[in-house]
Order: structure tokens, then C-alpha cells, then sequence
């Protein structure tokens, strides 16, 4: 019975996706490409000093999440996080749409593990183990430690959320619409809508009506639940605005920027004294750092402070 209901989602998902029109332009952005990052799924760029662009490049598949998507992008926002160019991500998707969700071959290779002859251990042991990987790559945007700003375009859908739910900022374009979608092909979403979604909207009644219902949220509504900070007229300017931010936040110190979104996430999970705590642990060796004397004298000169790598 589960399996026939997992079929018939899978079923009503592709008719989705099919029903959507066809991709109108396939090109990555024109910024330069970033030295050193090489990946099948993502086309990662560098558009002003110190920020980096990370596009899910697969417009041809309207960006569909499959499993080297799922590898690659937990894989670049650690080499991103270790890289002392980068001040500041924006990501992005190439194409129509920022995204369509998880790929459904990879969906059905999944019910496939579920409903195999193995006994009910092993499944287990292999389902868990594929679930945990996919949630560690989707933490991986919240672990960089660089701010991380999700540009999006048309649709964001099921893994889509998840993802952006990692980054730090929520930018979209007018035409924009999110969706949890797993309820419609039979599971529940499992690597970061439930946990992160909440503490972002502060609605668990609004939660639990996109996360039941399925419904699509529009970008009007989006900015009014606060799910995202801006909306911009279409894609070119989303990501013209989106780059804007990320060059502003890359002319900040690395020191404190970096710092700061270490002891927000904190914060998010701890009580206020423990994250107090954990600032003043931070702070008692990052106040020593030489961006704070250069940040006081160019403030003091009226000039704009410039920063070693980090």
C-alpha cells in the first residue's frame, strides 16, 4: 500500500515537472569563473572582489537536485568556507527557475532501497546513512562561515527550501514562489524545512500550513512572513542587488563579520546567556585582532578600511 502511494506521488511529481515550460536560456552568469572550483553541477563565479557566486547549473533539468548536486554542494560551500578570497557568497540558479527539487530518477532509486529484499535493518541502516549525507550538504551553507545570501528566481521547490533555509539572507524576484513540497509525493521533508523554517517565519501555524497543505507561497507573501528580506522586479536584478550586498559585506572586516554569523547561529540554538557566553569566549581573542584598529582609524579618517584575507 505505502509503495503504490509512493508511486502515484512520484507519478503526480514528474507530471509537474513536465508540465512546466521548457528552459529559455542555459548560459552561467558572464562573471568571471572562480580558479580552482571545477564542478558538474554548479557553476561558481567570482563578480566582485572577495564574493563568489554559487549557480546550480543544470537549467536543462530545471535545476533538479540529484545525487552529485547533493555531493557537490555541501563539497563547495566547505571549500568556499576554507577560502581566504571569499568574504561572501551569493547563491544562485542558472536557467528558469533557481529550482525544481530533488531529481525523481534519485527519488526512485531511493523507494527502490526502501522496498527492496532486504530485511528491515539493513534498509534502515541504508536509508539513514543516505539521509544524513543529504542533511549534512544542505547544513554545509549554515556551517560556511561566510554569509550566505540565496538569490531566487521563479520556482523553489521541496529541496529548494531546505536550502535556502541554510543561508544567512533570502533575496527573490516578483515572480518568485515556494514550495514544501514532499507531502505530495509521499514523505516528509528531512534535511532542514521542519527545523529551520519555524525559528525563520515564527508562525508554527504558518509552518505547519505550507508543510500540510503544499501549497505555493508567493514572493508578495514571502516578504510579508519574513522568508525573505527583499524582492526585486526580475532575475537580472535580483542578482545585481543580491552581488551589491555581498561586495557591501565583503568590504567589512572578516574578523567581525564572520564572528558575527558564528554566534548567531549559536544564538538561534541556545538560550541568551549561553549566547552570551559563547561571544565572550569569541570575542576574548578576536578583539585582539589588527581589524579592529584598522576599522577605528578609517572611521576616524573618514576613509574606507581595508582588510587582510581571512
Amino acid at each position: 500500500m505505502f509503495s503504490s502511494r509512493v508511486s502515484s506521488g512520484l507519478r503526480t511529481a514528474r507530471r509537474h515537472i513536465a508540465s512546466v515550460s521548457p528552459v529559455i536560456s542555459q548560459g552561467v552568469s558572464m562573471s568571471s569563473a572562480a580558479p580552482g572550483y571545477t564542478y558538474e553541477t554548479l557553476a561558481i563565479t567570482k563578480p566582485k572582489e572577495h564574493v563568489f557566486q554559487v549557480e546550480i547549473n543544470r537549467p536543462d533539468k530545471l535545476n533538479s537536485m540529484n545525487k552529485v548536486f547533493w555531493r557537490e554542494v555541501g563539497e563547495v560551500f566547505h571549500q568556499l568556507g576554507d577560502d581566504s578570497e571569499c568574504r561572501a557568497v551569493v547563491l544562485s540558479g542558472a536557467g528558469r527557475m533557481f529550482t525544481a527539487g530533488i531529481d525523481l530518477s534519485d527519488l526512485t532509486e531511493i523507494a527502490g532501497v526502501a522496498f527492496g529484499e532486504n530485511d528491515v535493518a539493513r534498509k534502515c541502516r541504508a536509508l539513514k546513512g543516505v539521509i544524513a549525507s543529504f542533511q549534512a550538504s544542505f547544513t554545509a551553507p549554515e556551517k560556511c562561515v561566510k554569509p550566505v545570501i540565496a538569490a531566487v528566481h521563479n520556482a523553489c521547490i521541496g529541496g529548494g527550501v531546505d536550502l535556502i533555509c541554510s543561508a544567512d539572507m533570502r533575496y527573490c524576484s516578483s515572480d518568485a514562489w515556494f514550495q514544501v513540497k514532499e507531502v505530495e509525493v509521499g514523505l516528509a521533508a528531512d534535511v532542514g524545512t521542519l527545523q529551520r523554517l519555524p525559528k525563520i517565519l515564527g508562525s508554527e501555524s504558518l509552518v505547519r500550513e505550507l508543510v500540510f497543505s503544499a501549497r505555493k507561497m508567493y514572493s508578495s507573501e514571502a516578504l510579508q512572513c519574513g522568508l525573505v528580506s527583499r524582492v526585486f522586479p526580475d532575475k537580472e536584478s535580483l542578482l545585481a542587488g543580491a552581488v551589491e550586498m555581498a561586495s557591501m559585506i565583503a568590504n567589512k572586516s572578516p574578523v567581525a563579520v564572520q564572528t558575527s554569523k558564528m554566534a548567531l547561529v549559536h544564538a538561534r540554538d541556545h538560550s541568551v546567556q549561553e549566547g552570551l557566553d559563547y561571544v565572550a569566549s569569541l570575542n576574548m581573542a578576536m578583539l585582539q585582532s589588527e581589524d579592529v584598529r584598522i576599522a577605528a582609524i578609517a572611521a576616524m579618517k573618514k576613509e574606507t578600511p581595508v582588510f587582510a584575507k581571512l
